[in-house]
């Protein structure tokens, strides 16, 4: 271990990431229009877990901004808690949304450093993470894009790491359809969004997006963000 780190900072081996999912039904009653923001990283459980709870909070919103306004807590038996396995932190605005707080776990695979109450020391003065996440669609299960899910590939210091593994994430070979973003045919207009890297179709007929995002700062950035992938259904 690097002196420069201290004796007591450490090296976790996985990262455990707080993720806000926002259902939109209030465009959208499928639940098919959601968008995943990823809105810290701890180096221990513990440390992801408290700050999820406030998660919210540390994006400006406030209780008053929900209808409903639900935290679970650890001692809470199972069956009283109707919002999810993963779901540590329930809300819904008046207008529909709906307010998903979970932590999702990775290997730590750039070696970052955290300090013993789990938070992580980024090099080179850098504010926060860039995730790669991969959004996965199947059509043949649900039209309407409903049926979707979304996982954390990878978390990188830098924006260029992270395109750059974005772009190899998936082998082309493998799909039926694959769109990179840069690709000739798409000069004019990408149509998958902005944050998307690669689009890409399955022989079945799912549909995979590599996007890479960064945490929002504000909560407008998340009430007017989300979008719904479409890619197939013409």
């Amino acid at each position: 271990m690097a002196s420069t780190n201290g004796p007591s900072n450490f090296v976790p081996e996985q990262l455990f990431h707080t993720v806000l999912t926002v259902i939109d039904y209030s465009h959208d009653s499928s639940g098919a229009n959601r968008t995943l923001f990823v809105l810290k990283t701890h180096g221990t459980l513990a440390a992801a877990k408290k700050y999820a709870s406030h998660a919210l909070e540390a994006v400006n919103f406030t209780v008053e901004d929900f209808e409903v306004y639900r935290i679970r807590a650890e001692e809470d038996p199972a069956k009283a808690w109707t919002h999810g396995d993963g779901v540590l932190v329930f809300a819904r605005a008046f207008d529909g949304q709906e307010f998903l707080v979970g932590i999702d776990t990775t290997p730590n695979n750039e070696s970052l450093p955290a300090t013993p109450d789990g938070e992580l020391k980024l090099p080179e003065g850098a504010k926060f993470l860039h995730y790669v996440l991969q959004i996965t669609v199947d059509y043949n299960a649900d039209r309407s894009g409903s049926s979707q899910s979304t996982e954390i590939e990878g978390t990188y210091v830098h924006r260029a790491d992270a395109w750059t593994a974005a772009h190899v994430s998936l082998d082309p070979t493998e799909f039926a359809e694959f769109d990179r973003r840069g690709d000739a045919q798409f000069i004019e207009q990408w149509p998958f969004g902005e944050d998307v890297a690669v689009h890409a179709v399955s022989e079945t007929g799912q549909n995979y997006f590599i996007a890479v995002k960064s945490p929002p700062e504000k909560k407008h950035e998340v009430k007017h963000h989300h979008h719904k992938h479409h890619a197939l259904k013409k």
